[in-house]
């Protein structure tokens, strides 16, 4: 059944078949790992998720032609899991070295390319990571079927209840990290846990007595336990250092950082305020502000719907956040009837603790889209918040959308999105999104935040919404609010449809949120490639 180098346990097929379902369960954890790692760099949308997936697929197909050829060439078992050792403890590190590696190679990408950065560092982040213990765990299949096929009778059944028992790891692998060990434990110790499985898998082999066919030879452990233990020491070393590693580990001062089903968190504390990002390198989700005042951010902005409605008595606030926007509606306008939408369970619960939620407004927690299909209420105003840094998602910018939320609105109510990308492309995020409103609303007007890539948009069924804003912002008695509404409408900006519409179909935000990042990063490389030309490496890292 075996070949004649060996171990005792491998005359356990069942030990084998473990290794396999364990295997296989690895990959797939680390995987969702990748997306968890990456996210708060490079956020979670659907390109970063087509590189994970390629780039492990291609790991895995090189480790399968090479464990097969290896398993041909010596078919001696210590290599496999000589390998596994070797992925187990890759993994283990993971998370503490990934962190500084996809900064340096950011930073060194920084300074070299002058478009796609966040591509390309996203690739390259994660191959360097990614593609050598995903290639180590390919080689698994075609090593185990050497070793476990005795005969040509057999080898189709036994291919056939590996491949059951790699599918089989492979499901629990997907399960486990999103369901419980990345909400409950986090994104490191989930790296840990399947790491751990591995090393626990190669050890048992390496410490079970050697079978040789030489008679002079003793059977015993031999060079093994020496392997195992500088992997369960470096294994060790692992949890120590990612027990002490952050996300952002170049911070020190954070109330908060955590992460959910959904998001990374995180919360800082400032004189001023309270503030959320579900980034580490960029973004603001929510902000408190502790005298209350202005935010000086797009909620500010926002709050000119309000002003604009013919009545302003409801609210539905799709992608509540930790409730600026309902906090800021209920300081200013007074007695409303607020209703959040927000999908992540644990942003509502840091706006409890942290961010001094506002009681009167209810928060339901769903998905923005399907809460609308479900719900029969009207309201004045609507806002459509849930633009998080470059994810845009997809159902929430196509004109079936639009059209649900105006089929929610009431007489004389109004929209207002938050986009968080301004673009000048004319066929940019912004251009496309602002046509596909335009499809559905008659009236859209937007204007930029200054000091910021947002910009708001707000649209509404009736052409004489423009009539009513400028009634009702004259008579708001605040004078900051007052200043503010006249510094909106001078420089609200009419749209009429140009034909770019986004359907349920065909909505290509994630390229298009891409391209806007780009142009972004592109604007701000300048900046620092003259930092570099000036005052060198020092005068960067200082930057």
């Amino acid at each position: 059944m075996v070949p004649c180098k060996g171990r005792s346990i491998l005359r356990n097929k069942l030990y084998l078949y473990a290794t396999e379902f364990f295997a296989g369960m690895a990959v797939m954890a680390v995987e969702l790992g990748a997306s968890r790692l990456l996210a708060p760099y490079f956020s979670s949308s659907q390109i970063v998720w087509t590189i994970i997936i390629a780039t492990i697929m291609i790991a895995m197909a090189l480790g399968n032609v090479y464990g097969g050829k290896s398993a041909d060439a010596d078919p001696d078992p210590d290599r496999l899991y000589g390998r596994l050792l070797i992925a187990a403890v890759w993994i283990a590190l993971i998370p503490f070295a990934g962190r500084y590696l996809i900064l340096l190679i950011t930073g060194l990408l920084v300074v070299t390319v002058s478009s796609n950065l966040l591509v390309i560092a996203a690739f390259l982040a994660c191959a360097a990571l990614f593609v050598y213990p995903c290639f180590l765990l390919g080689t698994c299949t075609p090593s185990l079927i050497r070793y476990i096929v005795s005969g040509a009778e057999d080898s189709g059944r036994t291919a056939g209840t590996l491949g059951a028992c790699n599918t089989a790891g492979s499901i629990i692998g997907t399960f486990l990290p999103t369901f419980v060990t990345i909400p409950a434990v986090g994104t490191a110790v989930t790296f840990l846990v399947f790491s751990g499985i591995l090393l626990l898998i190669a050890v048992i082999y390496f410490l079970s007595p050697k079978e040789t066919a030489d008679p002079a030879e003793r059977p015993g452990v031999h060079g093994g336990a020496v392997r195992c233990v500088i992997a369960v020491v470096l294994f060790v070393l692992a949890v120590i250092f990612n027990c002490r590693s952050s996300f952002a580990f170049w911070e020190h001062d954070l109330t908060y950082e955590g992460e959910s089903v959904y998001n990374y968190l995180q919360v800082r504390d400032t004189p001023e305020s309270t503030i959320l990002s579900t980034n580490v390198l960029f973004g603001v989700q929510s902000v408190t502000m502790k005298d209350d005042s202005l935010t000086g951010m797009y909620y500010d902005y926002a709050l000119a719907a309000p002003v604009m409605a013919k009545h302003a008595d409801s609210v539905l606030i799709l992608g509540m956040g930790t409730g600026t926007f309902a906090r800021q509606c209920l300081r200013y306008f007074g007695d409303m009837k607020i209703r959040g939408v927000e999908i992540d369970e644990k942003i509502t619960d840091l706006s409890r603790r942290y961010f001094d939620a506002p009681k009167e407004a209810e928060v339901i927690h769903y998905d923005g889209r399907a809460y609308l299909e479900a719900d029969p209420d009207l309201y004045d105003v609507i806002m459509v918040d849930a633009y998080e840094d470059i994810t845009i998602p997809f159902q929430m910018s196509s004109v079936e959308f639009f059209t649900a939320v105006r089929n929610h609105l009431t007489d004389g109510g109004v929209m207002v999105v938050n986009m968080n990308m301004r673009s000048s492309s004319e066929d940019g995020i912004n251009t496309c999104l602002q046509d596909t409103i335009a499809h559905v609303f008659p009236w859209v007007r937007y204007v930029d935040v200054p000091g910021s890539t947002n910009r708001v948009l707000f649209a509404a069924m009736k052409n004489e919404t423009a009539s009513t804003f400028s009634v009702n912002a004259a008579s708001v008695k605040m004078p900051e609010l007052r200043l503010l509404l006249e510094k909106i409408e001078a420089k609200l900006v009419p749209w009429q449809e140009g034909g770019r519409i986004l359907t349920d179909d065909k909505a290509p935000v994630e390229l298009l949120g891409m391209r806007a990042i780009d142009e972004m990063i592109a604007e701000e490389l300048v900046y620092y490639k003259e930092i570099l030309k000036r005052d060198g490496i020092r005068g960067l890292l200082g930057a």
